[in-house]
């Protein structure tokens, strides 16, 4: 699977896993949307949560943009719009959060989800606090690529979020 990243360049350089992916070959980073290639965009704003379903695809897009700045109008890029379900954070700026994941953190999550568990890892093992991302959400990513669709994956999503009160649900306006 190919990974691509709309950069917006507009947060802090040293914590930036989009640029840290690109330095060690495993990401390409694109300036602008035209340049972008299509694929699944992981758009926390999209009506439809990404599942096994989506594995016929061949690249993933995401948008490395600071929280803050995160507008839904930015996440409008050529390809398919898919949610990520509900996960933790587990990089230094967000721990412990759902659905604040960082660039590194989106993909592996997706890459969980559609069988590619290996690429994953292999992603995350460039950061020190990698592997926490992958035990704190080891359930629900397990149970996510169990799933034959998104139906399946926003059912098994609202356990969490039954359980997570304060969450905001991947596809809605965290505002």
């Amino acid at each position: 699977m190919e990974l691509h990243v709309r950069y917006e360049g507009d947060d802090d350089p040293e914590k930036c896993s989009a640029r840290k992916l690109a330095r060690f070959d495993l990401a390409e980073l694109h300036r602008s949307a035209r340049e972008t290639p299509p694929g699944i965009v992981l758009n926390p704003f999209a009506d439809r949560a990404l599942s096994p379903a989506d594995a016929d695809h061949t690249a993933l897009v995401a948008l490395d943009c600071s929280w803050e700045s995160a507008e839904k109008t930015a996440f409008e890029l050529q390809g398919t719009p898919r949610a990520l379900p509900f996960l933790v954070a587990a990089n230094p700026v967000n721990y412990g959060q759902p659905f604040q994941l960082n660039t590194v953190e989106a993909f592996a999550g997706a890459l969980c989800i559609l069988g590619e568990r290996e690429h994953a890892e292999r992603l995350l093992s460039k950061f020190r606090w990698g592997h926490t991302f992958l035990e704190l959400n080891e359930e629900p990513l397990a149970r996510y690529a169990a799933c034959a669709d998104s139906e399946a994956v926003v059912k098994i999503q609202e356990e969490y979020l039954d359980a997570e009160p304060e969450a905001t649900p991947a596809g809605s306006d965290p505002s």
